[in-house]
């Protein structure tokens, strides 16, 4: 009789096959409150990692961080149309407290334009103090109505970032050069992600910007996720704020602003980009756990020399953790490091301490093989380069193997069935696109005929990716 599986094989089932990776990795556990989620040590030294990491790119942006409250005035919220409609579905509302019905209600924060904005109005008083850029790593609230965790909860964490600049051209640029410089970089560099970065359509934009950028990856089974936004807002909170500044001219005007944010979805985006039936496979460059050295047997000496070579790697500059619970069945150990995705494996037992050598495992590239214990210290970083590039090759040969070309709605119905679909923007429009929602498909985003972002909506030539998405 065949051994059953550790994990749902991905093509008899992906979305059961995701659960049981976040299960059984140890990622997350689903929270007691539904849509909420407990997020294990393994999942949240991932998203240490990815704050890390994000947090420099954000500082070399010039943004420093600040923290605001959870607590928000419900009359915030009403004072900017279009931004309290695209969140009324989704927030929670506190109405007492201390055992007493409050004066006003108070929503649990899905986002904090509004509450940044109160204050804005306070700090910015004259050009000299503009651009006002701030970032908080913080935790939000949105009441979500189909969960999954990582990829929608109705509590997850994030990083958000608003900023207030004296000219809309500022802005403007501000919001490319996080989209480009903070995102893209990240995503690409660390994450190993291939994102297309694109223009969100009117359809699609958060709620009160007057532009959208986005980075949109697809995921193992052909779907899109997005996985980080940059928002022009325009002057729309700033009217609604009076946040406005004294002009070298002397006259008073109002601020242009953007707001961005990337959230945990991308630890989610992380399995199901780069996952496979035998679990996940992490990035070199953000696994906590780039190096594991296994005793594979609990002789004395073959101990002393999988903590010897521990500290030879991590003198070298990997991220290392030694596994000598010899106590534990190898095997069980071997599919445990397996499904948490670590990059390299690295067995030692007495008759390889014997000859000498350890077998490496490589869980990107595959494989394994004997290797000279006196070499791995200039063997295993150069292999971490390479599974790292490897990675983000295999996920866009992935993405350019599933992505079409089409001129009608019904092809790009049909393409998305499997992909992406790529279709000029002038034979789709906003009338196409609403026939696509109808059949659960949305334009992921618009990009220019050279593939990079365009300026406009209606620039000449726009491609629109078309895709089902998470």
């Amino acid at each position: 009789m065949s051994k059953a599986p550790v994990l749902t094989p991905r093509a008899d089932d992906f979305p059961r096959w995701y659960q049981d990776v976040v299960a059984k990795a140890e990622l997350a556990d689903n929270g007691p409150v539904r849509g909420t989620m407990v997020i294990r040590p393994y999942g949240y030294s991932l998203w240490e990692h990815m704050q890390q990491e994000m947090d420099a790119r954000i500082k070399a942006a010039g943004a420093a961080n600040a923290y605001f409250p959870l607590l928000i005035p419900q009359s915030y919220l009403t004072r900017e149309a279009e931004h309290v409609e695209g969140f009324a579905p989704e927030l929670a509302v506190v109405t007492h407290g201390g055992g007493k019905g409050l004066d006003e209600p108070v929503v649990i924060r899905p986002t904090s334009e509004t509450i940044v904005n109160e204050y804005f109005a306070k700090w910015v008083q004259s050009y000299r103090d503009l651009p006002l850029l701030i970032n908080q790593w913080a935790n939000v609230v949105r009441w979500e109505l189909r969960p999954r965790v990582f990829l929608r909860t109705t509590e997850f964490l994030w990083q958000e970032g608003h900023t207030a600049h004296a000219t809309r051209e500022d802005a403007r640029a501000y919001a490319a050069r996080i989209h480009r410089d903070v995102y893209a970089d990240f995503m690409e560099n660390v994450l190993a992600m291939d994102v297309v970065p694109g223009r969100k359509t009117v359809r699609e934009r958060f709620a009160g910007a007057i532009n959208t950028l986005t980075l949109e990856g697809m995921m193992g089974d052909g779907k899109a996720l997005q996985l980080g936004t940059s928002h022009e807002l325009g002057q729309n909170f700033a009217r609604a704020f009076e946040t406005r500044y004294l002009a070298k001219d002397g006259r008073q005007e109002y601020v242009w602003q953007t707001s961005w944010g990337s959230t945990t979805r991308m630890i989610g985006a992380l399995v199901m980009m780069h996952g496979d039936d035998d679990g996940l496979r992490v990035p070199p460059r953000l696994a906590p756990i780039q190096v594991v050295v296994v005793a594979v047997k609990g002789d004395d000496a073959v101990v002393a020399e999988v903590r010897a070579i521990g500290d030879r790697l991590t003198a070298a500059g990997v991220r290392v953790h030694v596994d000598d619970r010899t106590d534990t069945p190898f095997g069980r150990r071997a599919i445990d490091w397996e499904l948490k995705g670590v990059p390299i494996r690295i067995d030692v037992g007495p008759r390889d301490l014997a000859a000498g050598t350890a077998v490496l495992i490589r869980r990107i590239a595959g494989g394994k093989e004997p290797v000279a214990i006196a070499g791995l210290a200039e063997l295993v970083p150069a292999a971490l380069v390479e599974d790292q590039a490897l990675l983000l090759a295999q996920a866009r040969e992935r993405r350019i193997g599933r992505e079409v070309e089409v001129r009608t709605i019904e092809e790009a119905a049909e393409a998305a069935g499997t992909g992406w679909a790529r279709i000029p923007w002038a034979d789709l429009g906003p009338e196409g696109e609403a026939r696509l929602a109808e059949q659960g498909v949305s334009v992921r985003c618009l990009i220019a005929a050279d593939g990079s972002v365009p300026d406009r909506d209606d620039q000449p030539g726009n491609i629109a990716v078309v895709a089902r998405a998470y």
